[in-house]
């Protein structure tokens, strides 16, 4: 009889994290930055208290979803070439390291949440000045996820080629000042990735009984 593959619940945890990414921000907002009075940024917590509480147990929960996701690439990626253990190793890490980026940015903005009516309005927009500048540990994660996974798929063709010459196209974005689009870019190639994967072995298989 015929038996459909649940391999491809692996692959769609990168869009399980996109989707999750999007409902974060929505429900929790965007506070002020530190370039507010201090008493705004205060009232912006108070005000928003539950929302950014739910936001960041959703976004962890993506962040899950995402290490998953990096896994599974990886795998692929490994598969694809037997002396590409290197690159496939620098794309997991790179997610890896997106990751851990992403629970430091929620861990300094749980820590202003919690402690906005209970500490100075000033000791909460230097918290707040450090949330809007702790986007160190992403880029780096995302340049090594970009320039190891691209490299892979020209190497080896494993997926489309332009995959892999777009990625390293945001490489370079990523070191001008518009490098936010880099992130942006990085993102939304984790959605593509996650549906080529997922109907990859989104296919029927055969299992022959006797």
């Amino acid at each position: 009889m015929k038996t459909r593959s649940r391999q491809w619940i692996a692959p769609l945890t990168g869009t399980g994290f996109i989707v999750l990414a999007i409902v974060a921000i929505v429900v929790g907002g965007q506070p002020k930055d530190a370039k507010h009075p201090a008493r705004e940024i205060v009232q912006w917590y108070i005000d928003n208290k539950d929302a950014v509480s739910v936001s960041a147990f959703i976004g962890m929960a993506g962040v899950v979803l995402l290490i998953f996701f990096g896994a599974h690439l990886r795998r692929v990626l490994r598969a694809a070439d037997d002396d590409g253990e290197i690159l496939s190793l620098i794309a997991f890490l790179g997610v890896a390291i997106v990751g851990v980026g992403l629970a430091i940015d929620t861990t300094i903005q749980i820590a202003i949440n919690a402690t906005a009516d209970d500490i100075s309005p000033v000791g909460v927009q230097a918290l707040q000045a450090l949330y809007d500048n702790d986007f160190v540990p992403i880029a780096l994660g995302v340049i090594l996820f970009l320039v190891a996974t691209g490299l892979s798929v020209i190497r080896t063709g494993v997926l489309p080629k332009w995959l892999g010459w777009v990625m390293l196209a945001l490489v370079v974005l990523a070191f001008t000042p518009i490098g936010f689009v880099s992130a942006l870019g990085s993102a939304l190639l984790v959605l593509v990735l996650s549906i080529m994967l997922t109907l990859r072995t989104r296919t029927p298989s055969t299992v022959v009984t006797g």
